[in-house]
């Protein structure tokens, strides 16, 4: 069964360089930063997903889908199409994803101000939004990632 993978956090929180070790090898990566000229991204994203299930493979869309009203059309999308919804919360410190901004290069930095909206409406994912399993991610410096299992408060330290 093909599952759609919901990755939940702000920006330089670590979200595409667990994609990179953890899926890209098993799943389409999605992610609103490759179309970022196009004119309606969440069309040509909902089209990517949609072209993925339907040929039975499992997506991963890494962007920062901060509230559950960005979560919900994907998680409907997912079900419409009888897949898996699995989340991935980063509960990466602002201040931690700020230095890891700081450090990128190009279009990959961000201005700060786009952290600090992110954060000022990140809501952590829950259960109740039609997840079927959820799970926190904190990010470990060079020693990688820590996924832990989910709990109804992961946001201390976000």
């Amino acid at each position: 069964m093909a599952e759609v993978i919901i990755f939940v956090g702000l920006q330089a929180s670590g979200k595409s360089t667990f994609y990179r070790e953890r899926f890209a090898f098993s799943h389409d990566l999605v992610s609103k930063d490759r179309f970022r000229s196009n004119r309606d991204p969440a069309r040509r994203q909902r089209l990517l997903v949609e072209q993925a299930l339907r040929a039975g493979r499992s997506v991963v869309i890494d962007n920062t889908n901060p509230t559950a009203d960005d979560r919900r059309e994907l998680i409907e999308l997912a079900r419409a199409h009888g897949a898996d919804v699995v989340g991935y919360y980063f509960a990466s410190p602002l201040a931690g994803c700020l230095e890891r901004n700081w450090l990128r290069h190009g279009r990959a930095c961000v201005p700060d101000v786009a952290l600090f909206a992110t954060r000022k409406k990140l809501q952590a994912p829950s259960p109740a939004e039609g997840f079927d399993r959820l799970y926190v991610v904190r990010l470990l410096g060079r020693a990688g990632f820590e996924v832990l299992p989910w709990k109804e408060d992961p946001s201390g330290e976000c």
